[in-house]
């Protein structure tokens, strides 16, 4: 009898019941206290503390408002869920004015220009027709726009054996009018002004040109005045104005030089690139014209041509000097055939 009392004693003074008694109305939720069906040894952690043990910090000993709180903030984070779609998905703002250009080169370019190149596409191949049509309506500034051939050849300049240096005769003309100088002695002094030469000088010209006197287009020399015109190479040079037979500007027969140039021979030569530039004409020319003259600047190129293997054009362009450029197909530009001729 007196063990059973002491043992209903010892459970009324357990440190479970006392947690149970007194922690029970602070507690929201019934959930930390097992149940009646549970093993001896409780599955809860903040039931794991029901011994008392004076070495645990002051915290410790609170387990249960600890386990409240954590579960509270869980709870919360639950409730306001985070959308990390939005977050990573990237700006879907249109972007406005030039900063919607492709390129960034365009975006230095004038409205005009961004115009007139929606009219033809970049990388597709027109006819000689179609190009030159195409060409026509692009010029569109307020001055009549000189007409461009450009031509890639397949070629090294930095070998002298594939250099390209010669003229062609356009048929049609240039539209431009030229001021040709002549440099001559004796009587091809008479012959030159009597071909219409606009300057004709011998030392006495020479001097004005060592002083700075630049006012005239082609500079044409006879083969006697070329001592004489050696001193002038580093003033004419790099202008083109420099006289060489390969140009036609240094010949006997002045008075032929003079009639050429002035109805429309143009003087062409491939630059360091491998690019030949060459003007054929007006954008106020008819088609007919400027396509005639873009063959006949074409066949010149062919047949001075230097060794090459391959296809010596390698890409062909024309533009106005103010548009955007039109890639030519050269198979048909050379089978093409005038209706006058047909």
């Amino acid at each position: 009898m007196v063990a059973a009392a002491a043992a209903a004693a010892a459970a009324a003074v357990s440190p479970l019941n006392t947690v149970s008694s007194s922690g029970l109305s602070k507690l929201s939720s019934p959930l930390f206290l097992p149940s009646s069906s549970s093993s001896s040894t409780p599955s809860y952690p903040s039931l794991s503390l029901h011994h008392w043990n004076p070495f645990l910090p002051v915290t410790s000993r609170k387990p249960v408002n600890l386990t409240i709180r954590i579960e509270a903030s869980s709870v919360a984070d639950a409730e306001t869920p985070v959308d990390t779609e939005e977050e990573s998905a990237p700006s879907t703002k249109p972007k406005v004015g030039k900063a919607a250009l492709p390129l960034k080169r365009d975006r230095k370019r004038s409205k005009r220009f961004l115009e007139i190149q929606k009219l033809r596409e970049s990388k597709k191949e027109y006819d000689v027709l179609t190009a030159v049509s195409l060409l026509k309506q692009m010029a569109r500034t307020r001055f009549v726009e000189s007409v461009e051939a450009h031509f890639r050849l397949n070629i090294d300049p930095k070998y002298n054996d594939q250099q390209l240096r010669a003229t062609v005769n356009l048929p049609k003309g240039t539209g431009q009018t030229v001021k040709v100088a002549v440099l001559a002695q004796g009587e091809k002094v008479d012959e030159a002004k009597q071909a219409g030469a606009d300057i004709v000088g011998g030392e006495d010209l020479i001097e004005q040109i060592k002083g700075g006197f630049m006012e005239f287009d082609k500079l044409i020399a006879s083969p006697d005045m070329m001592p004489k015109v050696c001193n002038l190479g580093k003033l004419l040079g790099p202008r083109g104005l420099m006289p060489n037979p390969k140009a036609g500007t240094v010949t006997a027969d002045i008075p032929q030089a003079i009639q050429e140039f002035k109805k429309g021979k143009v003087e062409y030569r491939v630059d360091k690139t491998g690019i030949v530039h060459l003007p054929f004409g007006k954008a106020d020319f008819p088609d007919e014209d400027l396509i005639v003259n873009l063959i006949a600047a074409v066949r010149s190129v062919e047949t001075n041509k230097p060794p090459c293997q391959g296809v010596l054009l390698e890409k062909r362009h024309i533009c106005s000097s103010m548009g955007p450029s039109i890639k030519l197909n050269i198979k048909e530009m050379l089978d093409y055939k005038s209706p006058a001729a047909a």
